[in-house]
């Protein structure tokens, strides 16, 4: 195979203490040529000095500083603007490509000619932890219709991807467009379904692909204050999708229906635990007004969901005393049941 040429992106703010060693985990790839285009979005920090002195040093390298911070969506966009090649990927700062990432990537778009995107494990850094190295055993690939992929999403309600584990065919990246602005804090998310209404969709089994570094002030984490927060983030992301790529499905508006649905049943579940627990207020508590309406919003029909009748059930019942009604109690231990296998569904199988 001759070896491709994949753009990465790197926007950073704040993040010079950790620029070097992303840029690094980049340019020792193996079987691709890199190209690296470092975005610094006016980082009060050292990230300047650091970006300017890594593009001394590596040809391979390129730095921007900006005049005036514009956030990530806006950083991103003028990346994929920069980006050439024959396949590109965004890598927040903070995070590190493992070895083998991108040759796997462009090796598996190389042998299946429909795929336009690639991701594959993941695995997590925690403050004041060694950082994680992971499995290096590529056990396989999953490849997955684009329409498929998208209704595995639209029945979950989630994404299953970090974001630094994604590789892009460039030319599908050029026609899914930009980050959409409306989507702040779920515009990966939204992303990913526009490009698997183009192209199919692969997942590579075992071998980890990247490092994410859990830490809430980076570019890329949300700063959502509430479970509803969530749901409304992820909502717009989908809602965004259908409005510009709908057209491009063949059954849009059952995708559509099954999104808001499993988005409905989310949040009266998250009401129904809060009635549960007791809670009136705080970071995990959903009121279950707030959680009827949303559900309404998103799904019309959700008066019929048995998650409904739950929560009226829980409300007549009273805070906290409803965790102990006996059917409560054995369909609350089946929800962790099958929220623990659709946790292991994602770890293995990117689902």
């Amino acid at each position: 195979m001759t070896q491709r040429i994949v753009s990465v992106i790197v926007p950073s703010y704040n993040y010079g203490h950790l620029l070097e060693g992303c840029v690094e985990s980049v340019l020792g790839q193996e079987g691709v040529d890199v190209r690296v285009l470092v975005i610094d979005d006016r980082s009060p920090d050292d990230t300047e000095r650091v970006g300017r002195a890594l593009a001394e040093r590596d040809r391979r390298v390129e730095f921007r500083r900006h005049d005036v911070n514009q956030g990530l969506i806006v950083t991103a966009n003028e990346g994929l603007g920069w980006a050439d090649g024959d396949h590109v990927m965004l890598l927040s700062a903070d995070d590190r490509l493992l070895p083998g990432a991108l040759h796997r990537a462009a090796l598996t778009m190389e042998r299946h000619p429909t795929v336009g995107m690639v991701y594959g494990p993941t695995v997590f850094a925690y403050p004041d932890r060694p950082l994680p190295t992971g499995s290096s055993r590529w056990r396989g690939t999953d490849v997955h219709a684009g329409e498929d992929w998208i209704r595995m999403r639209c029945r979950s309600g989630y994404n299953p991807i970090s974001s630094p584990e994604v590789v892009v065919r460039n030319s599908v990246q050029r026609a899914a467009g930009d980050y959409d602005a409306r989507c702040a804090h779920a515009s990966d998310l939204n992303m990913w379904l526009r490009i698997a209404a183009i192209a199919d969709v692969a997942y590579l089994r075992g071998a980890a692909q990247a490092v994410y570094r859990v830490d809430p002030g980076s570019m890329l984490r949300s700063n959502q204050s509430g479970p509803l927060d969530d749901l409304r983030e992820r909502s717009k992301a989908f809602e965004a999708f259908f409005e510009t790529s709908g057209a491009r499905l063949e059954h849009a508006d059952d995708l559509r229906s099954l999104a808001g649905r499993a988005l409905a049943r989310q949040a009266l579940w998250r009401a129904s635990r809060t009635v549960d627990r007791g809670l009136s207020d705080g970071r995990d508590a959903l009121a279950p007004g707030d959680g009827m309406a949303f559900a309404l919003e998103v799904c019309p029909d959700a008066r019929r969901l048995r998650e409904w009748r739950g929560l009226d059930v829980r409300r007549r019942l009273g805070a906290g005393r409803s965790a102990w009604f006996p059917p409560f109690l054995v369909t609350g231990a089946a929800h962790r049941l099958h929220s623990h296998g659709a946790r292991l569904r994602r770890a293995r199988r990117g689902l």
